[in-house]
């Protein structure tokens, strides 16, 4: 099918560019993944591309959605780069007045205004400061408990290059297209998007950073998400461009950092922790996940990453600390199968912990009880 989507491309022209977008090299065959008839096309716009990108983009959709009907979804990734760092398409940025980086002396922030995703009271990301800590596990248990309180919830899975989110709800099939958006999938209560749901699970995504961030802005305003109350992002670990990125330029109502009580994850979870802060984003709290490991045999607890560390953190940065959850064969058996704890077993005891933190997180977004942090 690659062979056939280039022959359309190549009829495909952008505003000041020689050529079509073939022969310019703004796309090939390299650019093109295709997986059943799930196609996703990453298009390299020159960084002083002038044009009109929204144009050039629905073009490419037309013809591709009109010439090759067998093609079910269809993901157009519209990236530019140049030497002042990455562009995405987005609304025109705005100035807005920053706290004074000294007292008494006022400066703009050149950072671009966040423009509201209609239809969504509050974005949330669930990151950490490392990969394999738990955090798609605690993200995918978050959102589906909340679900289950009968809030409106979306579960963005915000990871391009190592996406959990089909495995932890065992999702296979493929979002549909309609009105030129893309319609979530639905699961356990919550509308779920991936890049997963678009790409072979065992394909890597070889994309450089400009494409990854083009991706996440467009999954996150492109996708049909209607009337939330909460919208979970996974978000990828680590505090590069991707997460710079969509904390800057996504509303986020609070960060929720997830980490293992050891001090290697711990100095990690602070740098990610330091970075939304350094944005202006809200940090709801910090859970430590795999807090204690519990013997299915005798019932005896070891820390095996210690205990206590994240719960230290929180409070000596002043944070809330929303909850422990250990390191429990059932929490494994319920992520391997697909069912988070709250739909594997609704009243069972991890169940109830992270109701308990997705309380935590309600009340501080004002959609609940007060919380006491004891």
């Amino acid at each position: 099918m690659k062979t056939r989507i280039m022959a359309h491309l190549g009829h495909v022209e952008a505003e000041g560019v020689k050529g079509n977008i073939v022969e310019a090299g703004l796309v090939s065959e390299k650019d093109i993944a295709v997986n059943d008839n799930k196609v996703v096309v990453s298009v390299n716009v020159p960084g002083d591309f002038m044009g009109d990108l929204a144009r050039l983009k629905a073009e490419i959709e037309t013809r591709l959605t009109t010439n090759l009907p067998e093609i079910e979804s269809l993901l157009v990734v519209l990236t530019a780069e140049s030497g002042g760092g990455v562009q995405v398409q987005a609304p025109p940025p705005k100035l807005r007045k920053a706290p004074a980086p000294n007292p008494g002396v006022p400066g703009p922030d050149m950072r671009p205004a966040q423009s509201a995703i209609p239809g969504i009271k509050h974005i949330v990301a669930v990151a950490s400061g490392k990969g394999g800590v738990g955090k798609s596990t605690t993200a995918v248990n978050i959102a589906a408990t909340l679900a289950a309180m009968g809030f409106k919830v979306g579960l963005l899975d915000a990871d391009i290059y190592g996406p959990s989110i089909p495995r932890l709800l065992d999702i296979t099939e493929r979002p549909e297209i309609r009105n030129e958006r893309v319609v979530p999938i639905k699961k356990y209560g919550m509308k779920v998007m991936s890049m997963g749901f678009l790409m072979d699970e065992e394909a890597p995504v070889i994309w450089r950073g400009p494409m990854v961030v083009s991706a996440l802005m467009q999954m996150t305003r492109e996708v049909d998400w209607g009337e939330l109350d909460f919208l979970i992002l996974d978000m990828p670990p680590g505090t590069g461009d991707a997460q710079l990125t969509m904390a800057q330029q996504t509303p986020l109502s609070g960060a929720v950092i997830v980490s293992t009580p050891q001090d290697l994850a711990l100095v990690d979870a602070r740098k990610g922790l330091k970075m939304f802060k350094d944005v202006d984003v809200p940090i709801l709290g910090i859970i430590e996940n795999m807090s204690t490991f519990i013997c299915p045999h005798c019932g005896e607890s070891s820390d095996i990453f210690g205990h206590g560390g994240a719960e230290a953190d929180a409070r000596r940065l002043g944070v809330m600390f929303l909850g422990a959850v250990p390191l429990h064969m059932a929490i494994r058996e319920t992520s391997d199968a697909g069912k988070p704890c709250i739909v594997a077993a609704p009243d069972g005891p991890h169940a109830d912990g992270y109701k308990k933190i997705a309380l935590k997180v309600a009340t501080l977004l004002g959609e609940g009880d007060p919380v006491d942090d004891d």
